[in-house]
């Protein structure tokens, strides 16, 4: 095998292809088999960068080496240096999209801030009790037929307080807690947690979806994506269904953010299929 084809199976393996090349020069042959991926810490720009190092020297030093009767062959050089061109490509790419990346970020974090403050529905099951403002827990339901639900609400430790039924119709449908434990016991202000099942007429399990309402108060702009806090809990930006307060610029805000998260998520996708 060829000391530039030893270098391909360096950078293949840093891609993870786990390709091996078999080639011969000057009568002698050699096998190569994949070597286990790297070692973690190191990002795959750079271990393509590396690669793509040694691939040069390693070349240079072929050619100062190679056996003046019996040079290279011209399509072997060749095939070499369109793979070495590709590799150059690979390097290029990734470090592309790194850039991209950090930019649809920064955007993403600046559009979010403009949310807090708005009252928002958000896929979740968690909502907040405020016996103090007489404020019950609330969820909306939406069912995919009509039916019973079984309830069980549990506080922020887990522990169940709550085990109900409830009549379910078709649809969205509004569901409150107002405190009061299955054993009467009234609970304190927090955060509680609603699990509900549901089943037809007919006994057919139902299919169930809830969510709630409240006040952004705090944008996680360091995450990826960034997150809201509602009521107490941290959701990330997809998670929010609409904004019902606010400027009417906000729903506008929360789509740009959506299709931006979907738009980097494409982009990953097609260079991994790539790689």
């Amino acid at each position: 095998m060829s000391i530039v084809s030893s270098a391909i199976d360096q950078v293949n393996n840093a891609l993870g292809t786990g390709t091996t090349s078999n080639s011969n020069t000057s009568g002698s042959s050699t096998s190569s088999t994949s070597s286990t991926s790297q070692a973690a810490g190191g990002s795959a720009s750079q271990q393509l960068a590396g690669n793509f190092d040694s691939f040069i020297q390693l070349l240079t030093t072929q050619l100062q080496n190679q056996n003046p009767l019996d040079p290279l062959d011209t399509d072997q050089f060749t095939q070499e240096l369109v793979e070495f061109s590709t590799v150059q490509q690979q390097i290029d790419t990734n470090t592309n999209l790194q850039t991209l990346i950090s930019l649809q970020q920064a955007s993403e974090a600046t559009s979010a801030l403009q949310l807090v403050g708005s009252t928002v529905t958000l896929s979740g099951n968690s909502s907040v009790l405020s016996n103090a403002s007489n404020t019950p827990a609330t969820w909306s339901i939406n069912a995919s037929g009509p039916g019973t639900g079984q309830v069980t609400i549990t506080n922020s430790s887990g522990q169940t307080v709550y085990n109900g039924t409830l009549s379910l119709s078709t649809g969205a449908q509004s569901y409150s807690w107002n405190g009061q434990g299955t054993n009467g016991t009234t609970y304190p202000d927090g955060t509680y947690t609603l699990a509900i099942t549901g089943n037809s007429a007919s006994g057919k399990k139902l299919t169930l979806t809830t969510s709630v309402q409240g006040t952004i108060s705090a944008v996680n702009a360091s995450a990826s994506p960034p997150t809201v806090t509602v009521n107490g809990q941290s959701y990330p930006i997809s998670s929010i269904q609409s904004v019902t307060g606010g400027s009417s610029s906000l729903s506008s805000t929360l789509s740009t953010l959506n299709s931006t998260v979907s738009s980097l998520n494409s982009t990953v996708s097609n260079l991994a299929a790539k790689l």
